[in-house]
C-alpha cells in the first residue's frame, strides 16, 4: 500500500492519498497491557451498545458480569484513552485551554433539507490484535455520506486537519459540528474552518446525540466490520475500512433515505441544486 522505495511520490503524500496519517504509518503498539487491551475491547463493545454507560456503571458491568477486578480509576483511565464519555449532560465545571474557544450548537431544531448544509465529524476507537488506533470520520448530515476519514495513532489534531482539508477539496459546507474535544476547539483546526468562512458548531457537553448521525455511523462500522475481523496492522485495518467505506457509501442502502444509498442521494441532489 505505502512503498518507502517509491522516488517520485513522498511517504506523506502517499499516505495522503489512501487516508492514512503519517502517524498511523508509523504505528507502534500502544504501551498497555494485554489484560488493559482486552478491557478496551470489552468496553468498547458495551460502550457501543449502551453509550449512556459511563465510568462507575461501566466498572460494575466489568466487575460482575466479565470478573474483571478493577477500580472505576483504571476503567476511567481506559474510557478517557479511547476518548469515550458517557451521553448524559454535564455541568460545565472547566473552561477550554488557552487558545481554544467553544461554539455553541446551532444544530437543535433545525431542518437539514440538502447536501453540504451541516458536516459534522467525531473519532472514534478501532481495535487491533496487541494495539489500537483511531478514526475520525466527515459524514454530510443531509445524505449520510462519507466526505473523508483518516486513521491515526494518536490523538494529535494533524489526521483530523488532514480528513477536513481532504473534505474540503470535494466541497464545503455551510455549518460544521464537532465535539468540544481538543482536536477540533484547537486554532489550527478552527482556523481552516474559519478560513473557508463554514459557520461552527459543537455539541453541548456529555450530548454525544447532537452528533447523532455519526453516532450511527460509528454503531455501522463497528458492528459490520470492525467486530467481524481482526485486524493485525494499522495498515491491513486501513485497507479494510476503505472497502467499508466504498460499501457504505455507494451499496449500504438506508431506510431513512427511502432505500437509497448515501451516495445517490449526495450527488443527485448537489447535482439537482447546481443546476438550479
Amino acid at each position: 500500500m505505502i512503498d518507502p522505495n517509491n522516488k517520485t511520490i513522498s511517504i506523506g503524500r502517499q499516505c495522503e492519498l489512501v487516508g492514512l496519517s503519517r502517524a498511523g504509518y508509523y504505528y507502534a503498539p500502544q504501551d498497555e497491557s494485554l489484560e488493559n487491551h482486552a478491557i478496551m475491547r470489552l468496553i468498547d463493545e458495551k460502550y457501543t451498545e449502551h453509550p449512556f454507560y459511563g465510568v462507575r456503571r461501566m466498572t460494575e458491568w466489568l466487575r460482575r458480569e466479565k470478573g474483571h477486578e478493577i477500580n472505576p480509576k483504571r476503567v476511567r483511565r481506559l474510557m478517557r484513552l479511547m476518548r469515550l464519555e458517557a451521553i448524559y449532560p454535564k455541568p460545565r465545571l472547566s473552561t477550554p485551554g488557552e487558545g481554544r474557544k467553544i461554539y455553541p450548537y446551532l444544530l437543535r431544531n433545525i431542518a437539514v433539507v440538502r447536501p453540504d448544509q451541516v458536516w459534522s465529524t467525531d473519532i472514534t476507537y478501532i481495535r487491533l490484535r496487541g494495539g489500537f488506533i483511531y478514526l475520525v470520520a466527515i459524514i454530510d448530515w443531509f445524505s449520510r455520506f462519507v466526505i473523508s476519514w483518516e486513521v491515526s495513532n494518536s490523538l494529535e489534531s494533524d489526521f483530523c486537519i488532514s480528513a477536513l482539508n481532504r473534505a474540503l477539496i470535494r466541497a464545503k459546507p455551510e455549518i460544521f459540528n464537532s465535539d468540544q474535544g481538543v482536536q477540533f476547539t484547537s486554532q489550527a483546526f478552527t482556523g481552516v474552518l474559519k478560513e473557508h468562512e463554514i459557520t461552527i458548531s459543537m455539541d453541548g457537553r456529555g450530548r454525544a446525540l447532537d452528533n447523532v448521525f455519526v453516532e450511527r455511523l460509528w454503531r455501522s462500522v463497528k458492528y459490520e466490520e470492525v467486530y467481524l475481523n481482526e485486524y493485525r496492522s494499522a495498515k491491513q485495518a486501513v485497507g479494510r475500512l476503505r472497502q467499508y467505506f466504498q460499501f457504505y457509501n455507494n451499496e449500504r442502502r438506508h431506510q431513512s433515505l427511502d432505500y437509497e444509498t448515501p451516495a445517490v442521494v449526495y450527488k443527485s441532489v448537489r447535482g439537482i441544486a447546481s443546476a438550479a
